[in-house]
């Protein structure tokens, strides 16, 4: 094995399989930032959207809600994990999630968390988190456009599933 500095770090040339995968998982990641989130995009592909959501949260061993921002036209501003919970809760504040959309200046969001069990069926806490969060961001003219559950398999989608 010979050994690459990159940076003023020592690398190995072949690293072990899941290090490897990590690389893999990151390339992933950075290729849809760059087709779905860079450069406030138009959000045209909700696969895509599910898909990098995934990869961003399926690996996470607690609860994570995070919320795509977006502008009038549905151009990403931000993505942000907003709150960490514990392996199967979050506390998400909505004075919280108000005062970002203002700051970003937001007209519309995509909520995401992720279920460290793998089942992406939305509990009674999601729905009725997500109806709190619509309220309270209707107050200041920002839709809810999706809310997606990530777990194993496909992500759940509120949207999709009519709960929107």
């Amino acid at each position: 094995m010979s050994l690459v500095v990159n940076d003023s770090c020592v690398e190995p040339r072949f690293a072990p399989a899941s290090q490897s995968d990590d690389w893999i998982i990151r390339q992933a990641i950075a290729l849809l930032e760059q087709r779905v989130f860079k450069a406030g995009p138009l959000l045209g592909q909700p696969q895509a959207v599910k898909d990098y959501l995934r990869l961003k949260l399926v690996a996470e061993p607690n609860e994570v809600f995070a919320i795509v921002f977006m502008n009038s036209q549905h151009r990403v501003l931000a993505y942000e994990p907003m709150f960490k919970g514990t392996l199967d809760s979050t506390a998400v504040y909505p004075r919280a999630v108000v005062q970002r959309a203002l700051e970003l200046n937001a007209g519309a969001v995509i909520f995401s968390h992720q279920h460290p069990s793998g089942c992406t069926e939305p509990s009674s806490s999601d729905r009725a988190l997500t109806d709190r969060l619509k309220a309270a961001l209707a107050l200041i003219d920002v839709r809810v456009l999706d809310h997606i559950i990530v777990g194993q398999g496909a992500p759940y989608s509120f949207a999709e599933s009519g709960l929107l």
